[in-house]
């Protein structure tokens, strides 16, 4: 009886090794982490479920310059123009996946968050409270039309990933056109504010 239950483990072992082997020798049989991925679409003003919690986009606004709130500095500017995206978020029972943020235009070029600001991911409270807060991109003013928020979470193993996109409502280069001629001269970044979720 000892003898036989270390055989029995080894050879579970060399056959899940094998397997292991014989999947990265055919690739076309690899796990596709885009093929799981559901996306749930929404606008501006529309909250959507991100696993157990909730994001809500509020608005986009436009700034030549950016400053942090609890800085002494002077403001950041930039050749492009700046895109802060204000949202609301919900935490439910569940812990959150830290997501992944970019915006996406029709183009197909995509934008990630300006990572030297507090204002570079979604925040999430604790269970039953809501956060408000922003994201800061940096963007091209002349490749604005079909300005899309993604909100990717990472996939654990095989399971279904569900992603949220938000249509900021910039349909076309006309749209784009007239939000960068309005933007401000300076967007001050506030802290994040938790609140008791209503």
């Amino acid at each position: 009886m000892k003898l036989y239950r270390p055989a029995t483990v080894l050879v579970g072992i060399m056959f899940v090794l094998l397997g292991g082997l014989t999947r990265l020798a055919e690739p076309d049989h690899v796990y596709d982490g885009e093929a799981n991925r559901t996306v749930r679409h929404g606008t501006i003003g529309e909250p959507l479920r991100f696993g157990e919690s909730t994001v809500k986009v509020d608005r986009l606004k436009f700034a030549r310059a950016y400053l942090s709130s609890d800085s002494d500095e002077k403001a950041v500017e930039t050749s492009g123009i700046y895109a802060v995206v204000e949202y609301d978020t919900v935490r439910g029972t569940e812990n959150v996946p830290n997501p992944r943020l970019e915006l996406a235009t029709d183009a197909g070029t995509a934008y990630a968050p300006i990572s030297d600001t507090y204002g570079s991911s979604l925040d999430f409270a604790a269970p039953g409270f809501g956060v408000t807060g922003v994201v800061v991109f940096e963007v091209n003013p002349a490749d604005l039309a079909g300005l899309t928020l993604k909100v990717r979470s990472s996939p654990l193993f095989t399971v279904l990933t569900q992603d949220l996109a938000f249509d900021l409502a910039v349909p076309d280069d006309a749209v784009a056109q007239r939000l960068v001629d309005q933007a401000a001269a300076e967007y001050l970044i506030p802290h994040s504010v938790t609140r008791v979720a209503s």
